[in-house]
């Protein structure tokens, strides 16, 4: 494992510059789930931008609920509290929106403070060197019309070292230090990722999509690639991911049965597991 400065609630005060997210700010040395204790907080009414930290985890979790490798004091795991959602989208685009923006604004953070280019697999996973180095799982169970709240857990890998990481996931997870050759202030990048996320969520906001679109886009691996697409409840297809649909679907158009083939519709994509697929 490699060196790594605690996290401290007064270290990330230091340099945080947000409004309103991180203002309540809780670090705990070991949770269940940063989601669910964000989520326990925010059945209490916890406020807007409430954010909950832990050095470890032993039950974290991502999408569909898979084990999230979460060792102590070396990663990110946080999760916010986000309430509203602004007069430019419905409910359910914002729902749509909020993973995609989220995910963009890890990257924006990573590149301030580690200067580490990361690229984004859709929807909401952050990729460097097509290994897997973070994700994004929102949960809005109990969002409601009036009153939505979205809980945004975040866990980055950032100063594991590649030889730590189970067998099973060293063919396919990666961490920031790889790419930075030094351990990295999680102290300073957990103060800036709140502070690009706070910014990319004020944009969706008050002006809706349409730039957050196209950086998304142009961080996006996905795009222009040829991928196999999972539903839970439907065949598989496989075709190229040509593009990002105004409320953030994934358009794939499937590969036709034969070369001369008129070509086929595209397929809007908004709740399915995309895997890159090589030698396409």
């Amino acid at each position: 494992m490699s060196s790594s400065i605690p996290l401290s609630l007064d270290a990330i005060r230091s340099t945080l510059a947000t409004t309103s997210l991180g203002h309540a700010l809780y670090l705990h040395q070991d949770l269940v789930s940063t989601n669910m204790e964000a989520a326990s907080l925010a059945r209490t009414g916890s406020p807007h931008g409430t954010v909950v930290i832990a050095e470890s985890q032993s039950g974290g979790y991502g999408r569909h609920g898979r084990a999230w490798f979460s060792p102590p004091g070396l990663n990110i795991y946080c999760s916010i509290i986000i309430r509203g959602a602004g007069p430019y989208l419905s409910l359910s685009q914002w729902l749509s929106w909020v993973p995609l923006v989220s995910a963009l604004a890890v990257t924006e953070a990573t590149q301030q403070v580690a200067a580490v280019s990361l690229s984004l697999k859709w929807p909401n996973d952050l990729l460097l060197h097509e290994h897997k180095v973070g994700g994004i799982l929102c949960e809005s169970s109990f969002a409601t019309t009036s009153d939505p709240v979205v809980i945004i857990g975040i866990g980055l890998n950032v100063n594991v070292h590649p030889g730590a990481f189970p067998e099973a996931l060293q063919p396919i997870a990666a961490s920031l230090i790889e790419a930075a050759h030094q351990p990295i202030d999680r102290n300073r990048l957990m103060a800036q990722l709140l502070l690009e996320l706070e910014q990319c969520l004020d944009e969706l906001r008050s002006s809706g999509p349409i730039r957050l679109r196209q950086a998304y886009m142009t961080r996006c691996a996905t795009l222009g690639r040829h991928v196999r697409v999972l539903f839970t409840n439907d065949h598989p297809i496989v075709g190229i991911a040509e593009a990002l649909s105004t409320d953030g679907a994934l358009q794939v158009r499937t590969v036709p049965p034969h070369p001369r083939s008129q070509p086929m519709p595209l397929i809007d994509v908004r709740a399915a597991d995309v895997i890159h697929l090589t030698g396409c």
